[in-house]
């Protein structure tokens, strides 16, 4: 199994001295954390895409290629690329030039996102949400297939074997669908015989272990090899030298996020014992000391009838470079080896 981490590149304020971290050198903070999980041999480094004041990674592919020009070995890319409000073409030329610049070692993952705002930032109808993400990823398929593409839709002009370049140094540019809850889009997942990225955000993991089981049968039904249906995790989480330091450390932060979100969309504000229940044995987070990761991360991977790949989510309000840092260091030195044969 393979560990990474994913960033949303939250806007910091430091812990220790109550001063928000400046978007200059939050970049700079996040080159660096990208640079170490590449030392210390995480498998992959995966940006974000979100239109928000909170976040600074409305430009992901920008960000990937200060990365890939900073690093060697890891993988990088998108988590994930909103791809209803893009335009194919562009995501395409920009992902195959991040392979160039890489040397091969991109992933686009393509979504809808969690968030609704860049729908009415880009000139779109919300309500177009399922037929934009439909149509844009069927002409991202064809682009990634042939060079010169003939295609028409709804909601792009058509294409008339116009070509497409550059090509990307892989020969078929990895495209990973990222999922929530719903049934019809790992069924969908399966029938493309595309790579999962299943986005658990709350819950028990173990309640996705029908929908990932009907992503696998419909890849069967439809004649994918199994080899070829790849699952992987992006969650919350973080490590540290012991549980506690973890809890302590990501807490507040944590806290901070969910009340936001929780009053944008009319939930309950979270409690800290409802933070204790998620980062447990069963919760949807992944957290603790290496050991303790592991050991949730190899249980869970059972549980869903084996996962390729686990991204933690460490973005968090209030936590400090220093800890992140550290966070990074003990999940490729520690964690990984542990979970490497699972």
């Amino acid at each position: 199994m393979h560990i990474g981490v994913d960033s949303f590149v939250a806007a910091v304020t430091d812990p220790s001295t109550g001063e928000e971290i400046g978007a200059e050198k939050r970049m700079e903070h996040l080159l660096e954390e990208i640079a170490l999980a590449d030392e210390v041999g995480l498998y992959s480094f995966g940006i974000g895409e979100h239109h928000r004041s909170e976040y600074y990674d409305s430009a992901p592919a920008v960000i990937l290629a200060a990365a890939a020009a900073r690093t060697s070995r890891i993988r990088l890319g998108s988590a994930v690329n909103v791809l209803s409000a893009a335009d194919p073409v562009r995501v395409f030329q920009e992902y195959a030039t991040l392979d160039l610049i890489s040397k091969g070692r991109i992933d686009l993952v393509v979504g809808r996102g969690s968030f609704t705002e860049a729908f009415p930032l880009f000139g779109l109808d919300l309500a177009d949400y399922d037929t934009l993400f439909t149509e844009k990823l069927d002409l991202l398929l064809r682009i990634r297939e042939s060079t010169n593409v003939t295609w028409s839709g709804r909601h792009r002009p058509a294409l008339r074997g116009q070509g497409v370049y550059p090509r990307p140094v892989q020969e078929r540019l990895p495209v990973w669908i990222g999922v929530g809850g719903t049934p019809a889009s790992f069924a969908r997942a399966g029938h493309l015989g595309l790579p999962l990225m299943v986005a658990i955000i709350g819950g028990q993991p173990r309640q996705f272990a029908p929908m990932i089981e009907l992503y696998r049968q419909s890849g069967a039904q439809a004649g994918h090899a199994p080899e070829d249906l790849q699952v992987g995790l992006h969650v919350f989480g973080f490590v540290a030298d012991s549980v506690e330091a973890a809890s302590d450390t990501i807490y507040p932060g944590w806290n901070e996020m969910f009340t936001k979100i929780s009053r944008e969309r009319g939930f309950s504000a979270p409690s800290r014992l409802q933070f204790n229940n998620t980062a447990g044995p069963d919760g949807a987070f992944f957290m603790g000391d290496p050991d303790t990761l592991a050991a949730k991360i190899v249980r869970i991977s059972e549980q869903l009838g084996g996962v390729d790949r686990i991204s933690l989510q460490m973005t968090n309000p209030r936590l400090a470079h220093s800890d992140l840092l550290r966070g990074i260091e003990l999940l490729g030195t520690q964690v990984a080896p542990l979970v490497a044969d699972a």
